[in-house]
């Protein structure tokens, strides 16, 4: 199994241990996600430290405050290292105020330029308040007019609605940890509508723990609890998701 999206600089223990706990649950491949400048530095000296980790690169809607050209150059120059195999996560949030809307548009675009520039995949971080869908929509629209051909990742899939949408576009759809609450019945009739070539599987730990971890911090090794509850979902074996996700996952990042 993969983690195609976790933050291992934020999960509770030791690095080393959150490594070799996610090998002993058979994860062999992880995408630990940085979110500003500081945390892209961390992601990528995690890559070099494991082989089993990848890092991606870039700032966080939440931290686009003051994105300017210099900060796009840092992105652009670290995405260039061998193990960076994304840019992001990039995107909208508007269920939080934490940047200007138009800083968040301001960094999202130019992440997109750099992914182009470097033929990465573009993460993508989508937020609305609740009932509202004015983020996910925007970046469809901004996606559909500048990301060309870049590989696209809807990470954490929260837009049910537009599962279709982002299938006929070739986006992948990654499936964090709240897809396995009882409440989620609209996210696992999407997980169980997205393409076999599309659908990725991630814990965004620390953070969506699944169902049965329920209350604790999130890390790499419980993605094969929210995979097993896809696999249900798709009516396949997870030994098929694992394989499924893998392959894509190996074709999407190049590990």
């Amino acid at each position: 199994m993969i983690d195609s999206h976790t933050h291992l600089f934020l999960c509770e223990g030791e690095e080393a241990e959150l490594v070799a706990a996610a090998a002993g649950a058979g994860v062999v491949r992880m995408l630990t996600v940085g979110m500003n400048a500081e945390t892209n530095a961390e992601a990528v000296a995690s890559s070099e430290r494991y082989g089993a980790v990848f890092a991606a690169i870039g700032r966080h809607p939440n931290e686009a405050g003051g994105f300017d050209d210099a900060a796009a150059t840092e992105i652009g120059e670290l995405g260039r290292h061998e193990k960076v195999r994304a840019i992001g996560e990039t995107g909208l949030d508007f269920y939080r105020d934490y940047a200007a809307p138009d800083d968040q548009r301001r960094a999202f675009r130019s992440q997109i330029e750099i992914a182009r520039e470097l033929g990465l995949p573009i993460v993508i971080h989508a937020r609305d308040p609740e009932g509202e869908t004015s983020a996910i929509d925007e970046i469809f629209d901004t996606l559909d007019a500048h990301a060309g051909e870049a590989p696209v990742i809807l990470h954490c899939f929260s837009a049910p609605q537009r599962v279709g949408d982002a299938a006929e576009r070739g986006w992948y759809c990654s499936f964090a940890g709240n897809a396995t609450y009882p409440s989620a019945k609209e996210l696992r009739f999407a997980a169980a509508k997205v393409p076999d070539d599309r659908i990725l599987v991630e814990t965004d730990a620390p953070y969506l723990a699944p169902q049965p971890r329920r209350g604790k911090r999130n890390q790499p090794a419980f993605v094969v609890e929210t995979a097993q509850a896809i696999a249900a979902e798709r009516g396949t074996s997870y030994e098929d998701l694992e394989h499924t996700v893998e392959a894509n996952a190996r074709a999407l990042f190049g590990w």
